[in-house]
């Protein structure tokens, strides 16, 4: 069953404020340093989903993507949307 965070946000010229992002076959969640401006989701089959906000503190956006997975996989099956709003402002989402 497909699961989604949808990323909610304010709305800016790149960023309409909701993105659907898949977490099936997540591998990993991260950023190259604690105050980077990507984080980056990275898929089990090479895809990667890249968020990018404002100058994140101490792996910020990360975390917050991190314990919206969990919370998600956790809801029941019938609910295959979880919204979360990361405290950054979102600038883009970008699927490649």
């Amino acid at each position: 069953m497909q699961k989604y965070l949808n990323l909610k946000g304010t709305a800016v010229t790149a960023f309409e404020g909701n993105q659907l992002v898949s977490i099936n076959g997540i591998k990993t969640i991260r950023s190259t340093t604690a105050i980077h401006v990507d984080t980056l989701i990275e898929y089990e089959d090479g895809t990667t989903t890249t968020v990018k906000t404002a100058a994140n503190v101490a792996f910020g956006t990360v975390v917050q993507l991190q314990a919206a997975v969990i919370a998600a996989l956790q809801t029941s099956w019938t609910n295959p949307v979880y919204d979360v709003t990361v405290t950054k402002a979102i600038v883009s989402v970008i699927n490649a």
